[in-house]
């Protein structure tokens, strides 16, 4: 079964997790000394309205002031946040990894991504009055800590002079909704993190319990916003968030917004995967800081790594059926090490990081570099969904075709014997043939050589609905001479803001509309003799809201709006660029 977009932000740690935090309340005595470190994990920080956060310092014995290298993070684990902060002190910094507010210590209510801009802030307020702190502040950090190090930069302090994060989500644009689309995924994240002061471990581990849940919530037909009815137990945050299905204030507050990154002096280094679930997160902070800052000191390292795979010290030999080249082995705690070094110490640049855009091209065994994202993909090829039928297939065309036509699809709300969107998610990865198609199949001409595709699909669907609205996904295959698949990206768009997050237009009924959709990014060497294949479908499955098209708001809709099938028309001048690279 596709697996959820966004399943992994549930339980990441870093090399470092913590909180939040202002002015200033002395450091108490350090409560553990070990190892030549003071570790104290009893500090308690002000925040400016009042808040209060905790946190675990941990630093050299000697008190010389020093750089601090700082995280703010939900997953609160003591332990481990000790031993990351002996980790960080034994390489010359003090580290400070705070709990966000709400957790451990703190007297305050658990409320995710609505404090982490303020208490940033406040948190490095304090950090520069004490006097272990040399006045320079790195942030590390990893999915919701990336999110916070981000969170720190909409108001810079001056102190703050870089962050390091890899898969580093943003609230609102990859989970919990995805492009506008709630996601089932992270309905047990808001159980995890706010049952108690630390994580709720039992709860999030029931992985029965949520696989249920969806297809139980899918089989009903209710509308999603009575998801936790389904389960029994209110769901507070998540009402909290369906609330919010615009990228609106609600959002925009939470992260650097529009001009908001043009203000972002600091060196940046992006870390994230071809199937990272925050890799749309990570690469939007990219494209915006570098759009509104041209001279921006950004570098980013991307691979073949899930969620979790972007964080880690190794990384896996395999993935999801797919054997990852030995070359595109690195420790991710390590090389932000290095990078702290290199802007808080002046050592030299790490030596990963050749150009601003440094990438591994899967199957070929190589990094390769660049300066842009748009360099990933010198030679871009357009190809037109024609309704010439081959076999059970449609064909990919070089040239957009003179007579006009359509391929149709009809999808039937009503009937939860069949999902659609089965093959969207990246899992597996490599696999020898698909099941359960619903999708409109396009497939290319054979590559004639090894070719590298490196860089994010796009392109616009030219389509017509009978309908309001329609969750559209597109998803492309490097197929082999052999028949084996490997997932190359996928996109999922709600049609009423692929132009547009934070403002809804929708469709008219009978009227051709154009969709623009990108998928996730990827780097691949295909064979001689590989064609691709393109998958069209409407997202109809249990880990996400469905969207019967009545134009009214997705959450409130249900199985009773599905008494008319959704008739969809792909007309053939349809298009998806292929990001052909070097």
């Amino acid at each position: 079964m596709m697996r959820t977009h966004g399943q992994a932000f549930a339980c990441t740690w870093l090399l470092v997790s913590s909180s939040c935090g202002h002015t200033a309340s002395a450091v108490p005595p350090p409560a553990a000394e070990a190892d030549g470190f003071a570790v104290d994990d009893n500090v308690l920080i002000k925040m400016h309205d009042g808040g209060i956060l905790s946190a675990t310092v941990a630093r050299p014995r000697d008190d010389k002031p020093l750089p601090t290298l700082f995280t703010l993070d939900i997953y609160t684990d003591p332990a481990r946040h000790r031993e990351a902060g002996r980790r960080i002190a034994a390489r010359g910094y003090v580290s400070v990894i705070a709990d966000t507010r709400g957790k451990r210590l703190s007297p305050d209510p658990i409320e995710p991504y609505e404090h982490e801009v303020d208490d940033a802030y406040d948190v490095i307020e304090w950090i520069v009055h004490q006097p272990w702190s040399n006045g320079k502040v790195g942030m590390l950090g990893g999915s919701y800590s990336g999110f916070t190090a981000w969170a720190a930069t909409k108001h810079l302090h001056p102190a703050l002079k870089t962050i390091a994060v890899s898969a580093a989500a943003i609230p609102g644009l990859g989970l919990p909704m995805y492009n506008n689309v709630f996601l089932s995924a992270n309905y047990q994240w808001a159980f995890y993190v706010s049952d108690n002061k630390v994580l709720d471990n039992a709860t999030n581990d029931d992985a029965a319990r949520w696989r249920n849940l969806e297809f139980n919530w899918f089989a009903t037909g209710r509308p999603y916003q009575e998801i936790d009815q389904v389960d029994g137990t209110p769901n507070r945050l998540l009402h909290r968030w369906l609330a919010h299905p615009v990228y609106d204030a609600y959002w925009q507050r939470m992260v650097p917004y529009g001009h908001d990154f043009a203000q972002i002096g600091i060196p940046v280094l992006t870390i994230t995967g071809y199937y990272d679930d925050a890799q749309i997160s990570a690469l939007h902070y990219l494209r915006e800081h570098v759009a509104h800052r041209p001279d921006a000191e950004h570098y980013l390292v991307i691979g073949p790594y899930d969620h979790f795979g972007t964080h880690a010290d190794k990384k896996p030999a395999e993935l999801r059926g797919y054997r990852i080249d030995p070359v595109a082995q690195f420790s991710t705690p390590e090389l932000k090490l290095q990078w702290m070094d290199y802007v808080l110490k002046g050592t030299p640049k790490p030596a990963e990081l050749v150009s601003k855009v440094n990438y591994e091209v899967m199957g070929a065994n190589v990094w390769r570099h660049v300066s842009s994202l748009k360099a990933m993909s010198p030679h871009p090829r357009a190809l037109y969904f024609t309704s010439e039928r081959v076999g059970e297939r449609y064909r990919l065309a070089a040239n957009r075709p003179q007579i006009e036509g359509s391929v149709s699809q009809l999808i039937d709300f009503a009937n939860r014997r069949i999902m659609h969107g089965f093959h969207t998610y990246p899992n597996p990865i490599e696999q020898k043939n698909l099941e359960l198609v619903t999708e409109v199949l396009f497939a290319t001409e054979p590559f004639e050589r090894p070719t590298v595709v490196s860089g994010a699909f796009s392109g616009a669907l030219d389509v017509t609905i009978n309908k309001k609205d329609v969750d559209l996904t597109v998803t492309v295959y490097e197929e082999e001479p052999d028949g084996t698949l490997y997932h190359l990206g996928y996109a999922l768009e709600r049609a009423s803001f692929a132009h547009d997050a934070t403002r809804r237009v929708l469709l008219q009924p009978g009227r051709p509309t154009l969709v623009p959709f990108e998928t996730t990014f990827v780097a691949r060497q295909c064979e001689a003799g590989s064609r691709l294949l393109v998958l069209l479908d409407v997202n109809m499955n249990p880990v996400a809201q469905v969207n019967y098209g009545t134009g009214r708001d997705v959450s409130s809709e249900s199985v009773s709006d599905a008494n008319t099938p959704l008739q969809i028309e792909y007309h053939n001048d349809s298009n998806i660029v292929v990001p052909i690279g070097q």
